[in-house]
């Protein structure tokens, strides 16, 4: 695994989101509770960005087009494209249910850390 310096902690405050592009790939930074995630900026389902999903209770970032979440730590899909209602099951056939890429975060001195 190879670390890469991103940003600087004071660029993500509490509750804040970033987008970064690291080796090719838009990452979405993202302070939550206290704890940096770091995941793909792209939904699995349509490649569609993520970077306005809402972050629900249970710690999974909700897709803003078709409502897919995906557990923040782990990736794995937690429900998969229930929007629009009636066609949503459709819309998941296009595309076979799938995690969302995660990658591994540190925070040292003062600066975020990203594994890929």
């Amino acid at each position: 695994m190879n670390w890469i310096k991103v940003i600087s902690q004071d660029e993500l405050p509490a509750n804040g989101r970033k987008v970064v592009k690291v080796e090719q790939r838009n990452i979405l930074l993202l302070n939550h509770n206290n704890q940096v995630f770091a995941i793909e900026n792209s939904c699995p389902h349509l490649k569609l960005p993520l970077q306005k999903g809402k972050i629900t209770d249970e710690g999974a970032i909700v897709c803003p087009f078709h409502r897919s979440a995906f557990d923040l730590t782990t990736g794995n899909p937690t429900t998969w494209t229930p929007f629009p209602p009636g066609i949503g099951k459709v819309m998941g056939m296009i595309s076979k249910e799938k995690g969302l890429s995660v990658f591994p975060t540190r925070v040292e001195e003062g600066s975020i850390w990203v594994g890929v």
